[in-house]
């Protein structure tokens, strides 16, 4: 009978702590494995910064977005400027892309840079990325920020003044200004025949004005 007795209130306290702790999961709005937690509120942000923008996007959305509770996002990122500081980390490693583009034949730097970077913006991930970059950069000083840091400090920047002709820095703004119209057109408004073009047909449509803005002459 004490045996009997001992069993049913072992079970009655797994019961209680089950449901208690289904309780807690439930209030937390926790997925299992914080690290997979993260992964998804950031992976969810992504697609929310980059389908409506900055401004339209809110931590309900993304929490709705990623299946748990906003309290959660909170929890890990704080404030939406937060989430966004830690969603749209650079994707790209400057030390890496500079020396491709300078090593070679002078004439084809214009080919090597439009080409490492359509390498970059095909991958899913990283787009995904530059489009809430892009998005959200009519309306949020953060995100045009990371952008210009993007192209026209990391990468383009050094490359242009490593080639050490005049006028470098409106050398590389004028890149950059070939380089983020393509990226809006080719992947946010998605125009036709452009948005389908293969990357063999954009590089030789691109490169030679590229390169001219390079090395070429740009001043009357």
């Amino acid at each position: 009978m004490r045996e009997h007795v001992g069993e049913h209130v072992e079970r009655h306290g797994e019961q209680r702590t089950v449901r208690r702790a289904a309780h807690h999961s439930l209030h937390t709005g926790r997925r299992p494995g914080e690290s997979g937690t993260r992964a998804a509120i950031l992976d969810a942000a992504r697609q929310e910064f980059g389908g409506v923008g900055f401004d339209r996007a809110t931590i309900r959305g993304i929490a709705a977005l990623a299946g748990v509770d906003p309290a959660l996002v909170h929890h890990y990122f704080g404030t939406k400027d937060e989430l966004f500081d830690a969603a749209l980390q650079l994707p790209v490693r400057a030390d890496e892309i500079v020396p491709q583009v300078l090593a070679g034949d002078p004439d084809g730097l214009g080919e090597r840079a439009i080409r490492t970077l359509l390498a970059i913006w095909e991958d899913e991930q990283r787009q995904t990325v530059f489009r809430a970059m892009i998005r959200s950069a009519a309306s949020n000083e953060q995100a045009a920020a990371m952008i210009r840091e993007i192209i026209t400090r990391q990468i383009i920047g050094p490359i242009a003044q490593a080639l050490a002709m005049p006028n470098a820095e409106l050398r590389a703004n004028l890149v950059g200004s070939q380089i983020m119209g393509l990226m809006i057109v080719r992947f946010i408004t998605k125009l036709e025949p452009l948005a389908s073009a293969t990357v063999d047909e954009v590089v030789a449509a691109v490169a030679p004005t590229i390169q001219r803005y390079l090395v070429g002459e740009i001043t009357g």
